[in-house]
């Protein structure tokens, strides 16, 4: 296996609006993916996000916004460490791309940078692991948010 980027595509049943809010908003983000958010949703954007109660052992982990440019196109990078500047070869880089398709949104998901961590190869596979599983977690929670949200929108 290659373990370089994970692609994912899916349809939701939301306008390209509701779904760029539901992947760059803190607030939305808490609904499907994260326990918790803290960052400003604009280019440069630095802060993290946690997973489980962090006062007792959850995960705080690092996050960068890289780009947002409503409704179209949201990019991140993540895990690097605290206190170091988020660059290739540091942390991964998620990029959301959002396409108007019917009545709702084609969402093209692709996480990178797996490679270029200087990880040895096992190292590479868990983190690619954990990472697929994750999103296949995920996706299907935000696709379902964002549809709620659509719902909550056109009431």
């Amino acid at each position: 296996m290659e373990f370089g980027t994970i692609e994912r595509e899916i349809h939701i049943d939301a306008s390209p609006e509701v779904v760029f809010d539901v992947v760059s908003s803190p607030e939305h983000l808490r609904e499907w993916w994260p326990d918790e958010a803290e960052f400003p949703p604009v280019p440069g954007g630095a802060g993290r996000i946690g997973f489980g109660d962090c006062t007792q052992g959850g995960t705080w982990v690092q996050f960068t916004v890289v780009d947002a440019v409503p409704p179209r196109l949201f990019s991140f990078r993540w895990t690097h460490e605290e206190g170091e500047t988020a660059e290739p070869g540091n942390s991964n880089l998620v990029v959301f791309e959002l396409e108007p398709a019917g009545t709702g949104t084609l969402l093209r998901m692709t996480e990178s940078g797996f490679r270029e961590r200087g990880w040895d190869e096992a190292k590479i596979a868990a983190r690619y692991a954990e990472h697929v599983t994750g999103w296949d977690f995920y996706l299907p929670r935000l696709a379902v948010y964002a549809a709620k949200v659509e719902a909550g929108a056109q009431a």
